[in-house]
């Protein structure tokens, strides 16, 4: 039996009974047409109404493969080929025969839908077709039909009629008014558009258990946690609290700004590490759904300082860079050595920086094995631009250096010699005339863990290495089970580079006062009483008044003198025994610990294993406190922490299925800080 719906005679309190079409039926012959018209109508919409598919493509596409599918694929083409110009205006005369007849075929047809004659179709199909082509340039209502006689259920499966808007005369029928839309744009056949399988109803107070044949009892998935929830990073304000962080809350004016550091992973080396990433949906890692996520979480942090590292050169030229100019920046890349085809890139904001100098750094040297890698850093100085008022105000520049040191857990000695090249670079670029250095911020994936030798000699400024084992260097990983064991040996890397011990560039350091006096006038004088110059060179050509004359030495002349400045002097840039060291006085942004959560904060996770090898570090004055100096507290100076995006912990991330999620399209985390700057009066 047909249940409610449109055109079953059950219509929902206060809407009329629509009209229904009435197919003509006279003898017993026009009854049997009648009944052939309505099993190929209910035909058609059975064979429709058993797809899944969305979409119909062709009219008869989802219909069984069987002999009558040419013939119907040519009445179709005939019907098209008709148009609306030959119309049949003959209307049923008795529609409770007819629809009883209707009904009683689509039960025949779900009981034997394959048990069909197809010489019968070529009776009534040519008459079918005429009726809908009839249906279709009709523009008054149908006649209504009153007092609809009951029909015997047939036990089949239930189907119902879904709704098509259409107009009010065509309200129970899928045919469209010819009106609306014209005969050579329609591309399906009106008649089977509108079926589908009736859903069981289910009640709301029981519990949704799904049953299948074979497989027992299902619980349906739990529902899962939006990840804006999972993921939800705090903005932690340290402008408020001052005594917190070292700081002396200052009535002057300041410039402030933020910076924000990535590692946005590099679609080339994605796909050269697919074993990464076996857990991600292969959606998710598709550039185009990453690189739109990434845009986003740029628009929604605003920076005004971009660090980005693993930046592949296509995707930086052909959309990061023209999508971050769109959004107000200025960016610089730089790409990695060799074949390597990602990169750093730094972009600002000209509106509130500009440029001073732009310094890229390789750390490639060719006939050096400890640096013949192609890991690069990029070193911008940048100079804020202040209000106009404010008047006649400066604010020293600002240095930031972005890079990504090398990943290998086991060659920590590559790291520290890139870490060097490095710190030299924003040595020589950060340094004023007077000596000291502006302001300075140094950024990225240092692939190296806190607290390991590498992080503290950043931090501390000093670092003994000489026979440390060079896989303890970054502590990524425990390589103290091998017997054979890499260890750094002094001088790390040769005088050839240019770098003295202390991470300064030799020929940017300058003497010291009292070695000065050694290349003085008076002192040079000395050297001409010399016994050496009192010797008459051999092979000297004698001229009168030049060469003849023998010199004589003063009484007060004396020798031992002579002995003492002949002694080689002392190098200028004497080299360290095993250590290195460097006066940037760094200090990291994030403590690396959620006191709230009681665990590590977490930047990536690469193999399901959490860890920080993501920083932010920023020049600022140790603390005195008392006889300590406490490098995680920083003195009111020119530059000041204002705030940080929180991190996660491992379980959070867990939670969210690891690095990279639908939410966060990098297999690292981003780093987020605000700074202000003293602005003086000049």
């Amino acid at each position: 039996m047909y249940p409610a719906g449109p055109g079953s005679g059950d219509f929902p309190e206060g809407l009329p009974e629509q009209p229904k079409l009435q197919p003509q039926t006279g003898n017993g012959a026009a009854q049997t047409m009648g009944t052939e018209n309505a099993f190929f109508t209910c035909r058609k919409n059975a064979l429709l109404a058993k797809s899944s598919s969305p979409q119909v493509e062709g009219d008869f596409a989802m219909a069984p493969r069987g002999p009558d599918q040419e013939e119907c694929e040519g009445l179709l083409q005939r019907w098209r080929e008709e148009g609306s110009s030959q119309v049949l205006s003959s209307v049923s005369e008795d529609p409770l025969a007819d629809k009883a007849l209707a009904q009683s075929s689509l039960a025949f047809l779900m009981d034997n839908p394959g048990e069909q004659d197809a010489a019968s179709e070529d009776k009534w199909s040519s008459r079918q077709l005429s009726d809908l082509q009839a249906a279709e340039t009709l523009h008054e209502p149908f006649p209504q039909v009153l007092g609809e006689a009951p029909v015997s259920e047939v036990e089949a499966p239930l189907w119902a009629a879904v709704p098509v808007e259409t107009g009010s005369q065509y309200a129970d029928c899928a045919v469209l008014p010819m009106g609306a839309l014209a005969a050579e744009e329609w591309e399906e056949d009106p008649a089977v558009v509108a079926w589908s399988i009736e859903p069981e109803p289910v009640p709301q107070q029981e519990t949704s258990i799904w049953s299948f044949e074979g497989l027992g009892q299902l619980q349906p998935p739990p529902v899962e946690i939006p990840y804006h929830e999972i993921l939800w990073r705090e903005w932690e304000d340290f402008s408020t609290q001052p005594e917190a962080q070292g700081l002396e809350a200052g009535d002057g004016p300041q410039f402030q700004f933020t910076l924000m550091s990535y590692n946005i992973l590099a679609q080339d080396l994605m796909q050269q590490s697919s074993e990464l990433y076996v857990h991600c949906h292969p959606d998710i890692l598709n550039w185009s759904y990453r690189f739109a996520n990434l845009m986003q979480e740029f628009q929604h942090w605003d920076p005004d300082i971009l660090c980005l590292q693993e930046v592949q050169e296509d995707h930086y030229w052909e959309q990061l860079e023209p999508a971050l100019r769109m959004m107000g920046f200025t960016c610089f890349y730089k790409r990695r050595t060799g074949c390597k085809m990602d990169g750093c890139a730094v972009c600002y904001k000209p509106t509130r920086f500009r440029l001073l100098c732009a310094s890229p750094v390789e750390y490639f040297r060719p006939g050096l094995e400890l640096l013949n890698r192609d890991n690069v850093g990029l070193v911008l100085l940048l100079q804020p631009l202040v209000p106009e008022g404010l008047g006649q105000v400066s604010v020293a520049p600002l240095c930031v250096a972005n890079t990504h040191v090398l990943y290998n857990p086991r060659r920590g000695d590559v790291k520290l010699a890139q870490m060097a090249i490095l710190l030299a670079e924003v040595d020589k670029v950060a340094r004023l005339s007077d000596g000291s250095h502006c302001p300075i911020i140094l950024c990225g994936d240092l692939n190296s863990v806190p607290n390991s030798p590498l992080y503290n000699f950043i931090r501390d400024g000093e670092l003994q290495y000489d026979g440390m084992p060079a896989w303890k260097v970054s502590g990524q990983e425990d390589f103290s089970y091998q017997l054979y064991q890499r260890k750094l040996q002094a001088p790390l890397w040769p005088s050839s580079l240019g770098i003295n011990d202390c991470c300064q560039y030799v020929t940017s350091c300058h003497l010291k006062r009292s070695e000065r006096r050694k290349y003085g006038r008076d002192f040079l004088l000395r050297f001409r009483f010399c016994s050496i110059a009192c010797q008459r060179p051999v092979g000297l050509v004698l001229m009168e008044g030049v060469t003849d004359n023998k010199p004589e030495r003063p009484a007060d002349w004396s020798e031992s003198v002579l002995e003492e400045d002949t002694s080689e002097p002392e190098p200028v840039f004497p080299r360290t025994i095993g250590a290195i060291q460097h006066c940037l006085n760094l200090t990291s942004v994030y403590t690396h610990f959620l006191p709230q959560h009681g665990r590590p904060e977490v930047t990536t996770m690469p193999l399901g294993l959490g860890m920080t090898v993501d920083y932010i570090f920023f020049s600022a004055e140790s603390y005195e406190n008392g006889n300590r100096t406490d490098a995680s507290l920083v003195q009111d100076g020119t530059l000041k922490l204002l705030g940080r995006l929180s991190l996660l912990s491992e379980e959070i991330l867990w939670a969210a299925n690891g690095l990279p999620n639908p939410f966060c399209s990098s297999d690292h985390l981003c780093l987020l800080a605000s700074f202000s700057m003293e602005v003086t009066a000049l």
